[in-house]
């Protein structure tokens, strides 16, 4: 039976911190085809689970015996493979002891260098998430005050959010095409809080969950903890493939979609509305709930913001579509405060699993939330005016310091998904660490393990001075030559 309990990162020498089932790593070697076939894409795999993260360090993997079944391949496959890996620095073996993950010599998994303090003098392009001007921060903290003053005389628990947010929320669904009650709406603590409280009310272990490759590496990580089987989808430059989705709806049957359509994160690409309604047609035959992160949905800079994905709905069939806001994107991702527009029942169910978390969101950021929303029509257009600066800011940059890169200008959104011509993206955001900036390697943004490898997401949402010096700090890393052998190359990551 598989080991429920998350693997860890244990202490010194040759101890484990816990185990991985044969077929828990299955499922996270397998990509959309359901197979891994070959000793080399299999460590390749593997091995690329542990540089970002998502495989801990010291954790015991499956017998060999015990992965071949649950791969469906042969012994030797699996044995060629753990070889491969104890050679290249990957796994340590010791007889009556099994095979455990390891790292060689001067890597560090990507998952952990994400959560560390850069200095001063640092850029940091992996957060896609703008500043909160101060005058902007303090006038709203001015305005409120007194409405803060008067929740403190009281107990200040709300597991559906303060009555006037949940309004303001509906309101504003309203306003943008979709006719919302407050009762629709349950305010959390930002975009990611919304969805871990779905998956873990209409999904269970081992449930599949349809996903866009690439796509949100935060989702992708909720998806994983919760042990659901992520079910990939292609989202290409052109944009989504809307046949194999819908093959894929129709055939796998998720529980769960989770789609993000409007100036989608990384590559900035907006779902045409032919598209969202054949999208909804096939989840409605399916009976798979749609999960759709708007949080990017008002950066529009090119195009008009796009109407709520549940409007282009047939009436009453909105029933299974859960929307997904925040404020993050939009004003600051300091502001702890999101929301979720679901079917009313819905809400109550979740409201009901909230509180065994946090009881309710935090009343101050609430009601700082509503002051902003408040201003949105002034203080929207000149945010959008400067992301729109930013971006041409960036754009001359990489056209200037690294013209051997490509990339498409996206209608909207805050990032540009850079095509780096040649596997070196993992080597690359190491090296670019060493230079002062930290930047995401397109791999963090992957579905299955071992692709985008030629991929950056960069964001536009530092100062434009900020960006230039970012982007030529990257081509001076990449000037002074990569580590030999460091990038992954597709499913042959070990050479």
């Amino acid at each position: 039976m598989d080991d429920p309990t998350p693997a860890r990162l244990s202490g010194r020498g040759d101890s484990v911190a816990g185990s991985l089932g044969g077929r828990q790593l299955a499922a996270l070697v397998t990509g959309p085809s359901g197979t891994s076939a070959g000793y080399r894409r299999l460590a390749g795999a593997i091995s690329a689970l542990i540089l970002d993260g998502r495989i801990a360090v010291r954790v015991r993997l499956p017998a060999e015996r015990e992965l071949a079944t649950a791969l469906n391949t042969s012994r030797p496959t699996v044995t060629a493979a753990y070889d491969l890996l104890r050679e290249s620095g990957y796994a340590h073996s010791r007889r009556g002891s099994g095979t455990w993950t390891a790292l060689p010599e001067g890597r560090t998994p990507s998952g952990v260098t994400r959560t560390i303090t850069l200095p001063d003098s640092a850029i940091d392009l992996a957060r896609a998430a703008p500043g909160l001007p101060e005058k902007t921060l303090a006038d709203a903290l001015d305005q409120i005050a007194p409405r803060l003053a008067q929740h403190a005389r009281t107990p200040g628990y709300h597991p559906y959010g303060l009555p006037e947010m949940r309004a303001a929320v509906a309101d504003h669904f309203t306003r943008r095409g979709l006719a919302t009650l407050p009762e629709q709406i349950l305010v959390t603590s930002g975009a990611q809080h919304a969805l871990t409280l779905v998956l873990g009310l209409l999904s269970g272990p081992g449930d599949r969950v349809m996903v866009e490759n690439p796509s949100y590496p935060n989702a992708l990580d909720a998806m994983r903890r919760a042990r659901l089987r992520p079910v990939p989808v292609p989202v290409t430059d052109t944009g989504w493939d809307i046949v194999t989705t819908e093959s894929t709806l129709r055939e796998a049957v998720p529980r769960l979609a989770y789609l993000i359509p409007d100036f989608h994160n990384p590559t900035g690409l907006l779902m045409p509305e032919r598209e969202r309604v054949r999208v909804l047609r096939a989840a409605a035959r399916s009976g798979t709930w749609l999960v759709v992160d708007e949080t990017l949905a008002e950066l529009a800079l090119d195009v008009p913001a796009p109407a709520p994905f549940a409007s282009h709905a047939p009436p009453g069939g909105a029933g299974q579509v859960i929307t997904i806001g925040s404020m993050s994107k939009t004003f600051w991702g300091g502001l702890r405060v999101g929301w979720l527009r679901a079917p009313s029942g819905v809400v109550t169910e979740l409201a009901a699993q909230r509180i065994a978390n946090d009881l309710g969101g935090s009343v101050l950021d609430q009601l700082l939330a509503l002051a902003l929303l408040d201003r949105a029509p002034e203080l929207f257009p000149s945010r959008l005016a400067e992301t729109r600066e930013r971006r041409a800011a960036l754009v001359a940059a990489l056209a200037e310091y690294v013209p051997q890169w490509s990339w498409k200008v996206p209608p909207g959104g805050l990032s540009l998904w850079v095509d780096l011509g040649e596997p070196i993206a993992s080597a690359l955001t190491r090296r670019a660490l060493d230079h002062g900036v930290r930047v995401e390697g397109g791999g963090q943004f992957a579905a299955a393990p071992g692709v985008f490898e030629q991929r950056l997401r960069i964001p536009y949402t530092q100062p434009p001075e900020r960006l230039r010096e970012a982007v030529q700090r990257m081509a001076t890393a990449l000037a002074r030559g990569l580590p030999a052998g460091a990038a992954v190359r597709g499913p042959h990551f070990i050479a």
